[in-house]
This record gives C-alpha cells, sequence and structure tokens, in this order.
C-alpha cells in the first residue's frame, strides 16, 4: 500500500501533515519516497507503508543575484539544474541526476554530493535552511532563505545523511554558485600511489582545481574557474588534455563508469585523502582527491573496517549485498546514544523511516 500525498505537483504539506497523523494514530511506520533513485542504495531496506511525496515539488524562490534557491523536497534536481543553467548558474556540489529522478529532498536526506565536493563542498555546507514535518507532527521551520538569515543551532544541515529518519523534508533553500567560465581535463598515466601523491601535492597548489579521480592506471584533473588560471595551470601541470570531458566527469557523478556496472556489492571508504589501503580489495576506483575509494565485491566487513581505520577513516555498503545488515560504519557508544537522543527528539514514535539508517534506529 502507498500513502500518496497528492495527484498535482505544488505545495502538497497539508496532505503530507494528515498522512502522518494517521500514521501516528495507528502507529504505523512509513517510508518516505519521491523519486525513488535511491530506495536501494546508502540506506537499509525499510519494511514500511510508502508515503509518496513526489507531487509535493516545484521552485518557489529563486534570487539569482542572491544566489540563493529555494524549492519544495519533492523537486527533481534536473528541473533545479535548467533553471540555473538559465542564469549561468550552478548546484556547485555537483550531485547525481540519476536519469532525472533524483529529488532535492532525497539528496539532502542521502547527503549526496559528487567529484567536485572537496572544493566545491557538499550539499551539507550549501543548505540555508530546511521546512519539514517530524515524527511528532510539528511543522519545523529551520536557518533562513538568504545567507545573512542563517543563525542558531544548525538544525537544516543535521539533515545531511539522516536517510529521513528525523522526519519528512518539504522545502530546502540553498547557497548556489556561478558556472565556471572554463573548465579542462587533464590526463596522465600513472599507477595508483602515484596518482595518490600527486592529487595531494596539487590540491595544496592555489591552482583552480576542481575534480581528481584515478581508474585504469589514469589519473583525471579537472581545472576550473577563470579562463587565463586554467590555461596557466594547464601549461605548468602538462598532461593530455581530455576531449568532450563534461561527458567524462558526468558518468563519474551518475555511476555509468563500466567499474560500477554489475549486480557485485559496491563499498565507499571515506578516508584521509592522502592514505594508502595495505589490503588489496581488488580493482579500486579512487575520487575526491583520494579521500573517496570506491571497491566492488563480496569481501568480509570486519577486514574493510580493518583497512578503513587504518587510513584513517570509515567504510559503507553504498549499493548491493544485504541490505537487512548493517551498511554504515559502526558507531561507538556516545555517538549511537546521540543518535538514538536525536531519532527520540524528532520522532519519539519511531513512525518515520525506521531502522533505514541503523536497524536500532
Amino acid at each position: 500500500m502507498t500513502e500518496r500525498s497528492g495527484l498535482l505537483d505544488g505545495d502538497h504539506s497539508e496532505a503530507i501533515l494528515a498522512a502522518l497523523r494517521s500514521a501516528r494514530e495507528q502507529k504505523s511506520a512509513v517510508y518516505i519516497r519521491a523519486g525513488g533513485s535511491k530506495q536501494h542504495i546508502i540506506g537499509r531496506d525499510c519494511a514500511a507503508t510508502e508515503l509518496d511525496v513526489s507531487a509535493h515539488r516545484g521552485i518557489v524562490d529563486y534570487q539569482p543575484q542572491e544566489l540563493v534557491i529555494a524549492a519544495r523536497a519533492g523537486t527533481p534536481l534536473s528541473e533545479i539544474v535548467t533553471a540555473l543553467a538559465a542564469e549561468n548558474q550552478c548546484l556547485p556540489f555537483e550531485p547525481p541526476l540519476f536519469g532525472g529522478k533524483a529529488t532535492l529532498g532525497g539528496t539532502l536526506a542521502c547527503n549526496l554530493s559528487g567529484p567536485g565536493r572537496p572544493w566545491r563542498g557538499s550539499i551539507r555546507d550549501m543548505v540555508l535552511g530546511v521546512q519539514m514535518i517530524n515524527g511528532k507532527c510539528e511543522q519545523l521551520n529551520f536557518g533562513g532563505k538568504v545567507m545573512k538569515n542563517v543563525a542558531g543551532y544548525d538544525v537544516s544541515r543535521l539533515q545531511a545523511g539522516a536517510l529521513g529518519t528525523l522526519g519528512v523534508l518539504t522545502e530546502i533553500s540553498l547557497k548556489i554558485l556561478p558556472r565556471p567560465q572554463k573548465t579542462l581535463t587533464l590526463r596522465y598515466a600513472m599507477p595508483a600511489d602515484e596518482a595518490i601523491e600527486t592529487m595531494n601535492r596539487c590540491a595544496g597548489k592555489p591552482k583552480p582545481l576542481s575534480g581528481a579521480f584515478w581508474q585504469d592506471e589514469t589519473l583525471y584533473l579537472r581545472l576550473s574557474g577563470a579562463a587565463s588560471a586554467v590555461d596557466s595551470t594547464a601549461l605548468q601541470w602538462g598532461g593530455d588534455t581530455v576531449e568532450n570531458d563534461e561527458a567524462l566527469w558526468q558518468e563519474l557523478r551518475e555511476q555509468a563508469l563500466p567499474f560500477f556496472a554489475g549486480d557485485e556489492p559496491l563499498w565507499r571508504f571515506s578516508v584521509q585523502s592522502s592514505a594508502r589501503l595495505v589490503a588489496d580489495f581488488g580493482p579500486m576506483l579512487i575520487d575526491w582527491g583520494g579521500a573517496q575509494r570506491w571497491v566492488r565485491g563480496d569481501h568480509a566487513r570486519d577486514q574493510l573496517n580493518s583497512a578503513a581505520l587504518d587510513a584513517g577513516g570509515h567504510v559503507s555498503l553504498f549499493r548491493g549485498g544485504d541490505r537487512e545488515s548493517e551498511l554504515q560504519p559502526p558507531l561507538n557508544t556516545a555517538a549511537q546514544r546521540l543518535q538514538q537522543q536525536l531519532k527520540k527528539s524528532f520522532d519519539p514514535d519511531g513512525i518515520v523511516n525506521p531502522g533505514r539508517l541503523y536497524s536500532w534506529l
């Protein structure tokens, strides 16, 4: 059974609120769904009645001169990207669009950002404010719609990566940026260890680096910004210029490169950018200048956790595998208690996306 918030696109916050009230009264949990592009990635499977919020969509405020935009949570990212492109602006965190199905609310809930994340910031960094309905059926408003009005306890950014376990996002306001004047990609043949060292060395220089990833013994460095700065850096750094480089970074962003094809489990390491993974888990794709490493295959979780800790980070099961197991990194007692207290504060009856982030949440 699917609870629907409405049929026509627009403001359906009252219908969403009514559906949550009904669920709370009946002590029946709901799973928040809009585009459905991330239902089987990042989080655990959620056995609950679907609450369809896809009709709650539309850009409600766009001020190009102020570099801010606000939209309802069910708005497809593709619509926002199109609107921004008309003003020569962009979402700096380069979120995956997943064939046009990805929505603004789902992207914030999953804290998804693309190749430029280390240099341009994440979606979490760009959030100015949110409106939401929590598990107590309270309509809440945090932050603001312009940068000068953002103050107080930063509950807005708390929604990044919460996977909808704190409530239903209804509206989100974001900081945006102008599109770079010029973008160019350089390519180098080198092994992984040399690529990691090169990425970190280049990232430490005051140059217009906006992307750095490695796969199949090849390093790619993207330069974005003023044409003079891009051209000057390309001349200094050498390498081969990649033709049609926009398609390359789009395939990386959308996980459409051959590395991501197939049904094998996909693991995501978040580690120190200069770290070397001693354990051999087979083919790897290195992104974010070395801070994000992708691995495929059925590997023992203990071995993955150990390797991640040695590299100064953690590992999660991003896609595939057993989606009923714990997918996120294990938490210490204090962090687990804090998560439980947050859940109790926002959703004391546990009706919103139960178990989506952790089995005990």
